[in-house]
């Protein structure tokens, strides 16, 4: 099948400098199921310690370009870049064991553990020694440490070992996100951390989504909340019908300006 040519993009659009290296970088990645074409040759980047919004309408290919970014599903072409080097992830594991996390919109999350247990649900630690060796499991670290990214975060859950069924929606999204942060070695996908929250415990996800970034950390936010988006992103990149649209500095941007993107409305200046 004959790849459409892109459409014009509007004057928000900035070219890179080629010799930009991103932490993360997607090039004409292809994805097709049968004869649909879900992504028609997608570019995407993101730098260390920024918060890029990924948004686009219901079939853009949002969902599918994350999907392959964290190793839940292979592209059919196209080449990943991490750190400038190209990288190929064969699972969400391998993408986890190269600085790649995700907090899902359903959170993962065990519900009759605690927070700190959370944070290390397969990954425990082990006793020093011969109970290390008997699986005997370093309760007591694991806690300490999960307690330390939970304090530097800023975050308002308290008790680190009340079940997290018992948590708030926003406590909740908070221990996801600092399960993953704890992890990443340089990013975290958030696929619409703050659905179904209150207006304060949005508020709360949004100032941790902010300090994740200031920690260095890069944050691939998506999101169908426009003025969410222009408040904590440092950059929008837009998704139209499998292909990147446009992008856009937060500051510049509006929310007339991302919708005329995402709907193909907003037209090249002459």
């Amino acid at each position: 099948m004959t790849r459409p040519a892109p459409e014009a993009a509007p004057p928000e659009f900035h070219t890179e400098r080629q010799t930009m290296t991103h932490l993360l970088e997607a090039r004409g990645i292809l994805k097709r199921y049968g004869h649909v074409e879900v992504l028609r040759g997608t570019d995407f980047s993101v730098d260390a310690g920024q918060v890029v919004a990924l948004i686009g309408d219901n079939g853009a290919g949002k969902s599918t370009l994350v999907k392959i970014l964290s190793g839940v599903i292979q592209p059919d072409g196209g080449q990943i870049l991490l750190n400038g080097e190209p990288v190929s992830f064969s699972s969400p594991i391998h993408a986890r064991d190269m600085g790649i996390e995700t907090v899902y919109q359903d959170l993962a999350l065990a519900p009759d553990l605690g927070p700190a247990e959370n944070a290390y649900v397969g990954r425990e630690l082990l006793k020093p020694g011969l109970l290390g060796k008997l699986g005997v499991l370093d309760k007591a670290r694991m806690r300490r440490e999960a307690a330390r990214t939970f304090v530097s975060l800023g975050t308002d859950v308290k008790d680190l070992d009340a079940p997290v069924a018992a948590l708030s929606g926003g406590q909740r999204q908070s221990v996801a996100i600092c399960r993953s942060v704890m992890w990443a070695k340089g990013l975290v996908f958030m696929d619409e951390p703050t659905a179904a929250l209150g207006v304060r415990q949005t508020r709360r996800v949004l100032d941790l989504i902010r300090r994740v970034a200031d920690s260095g950390v890069a944050v691939v936010l998506i999101s169908h909340n426009m003025p969410e988006v222009l408040e904590v992103a440092d950059h929008v990149q837009v998704l139209r019908l499998g292909l990147r649209a446009a992008r856009f500095q937060a500051s510049e941007a509006t929310v007339d300006k991302l919708v005329g993107a995402m709907t193909g409305s907003l037209q090249e200046a002459s």
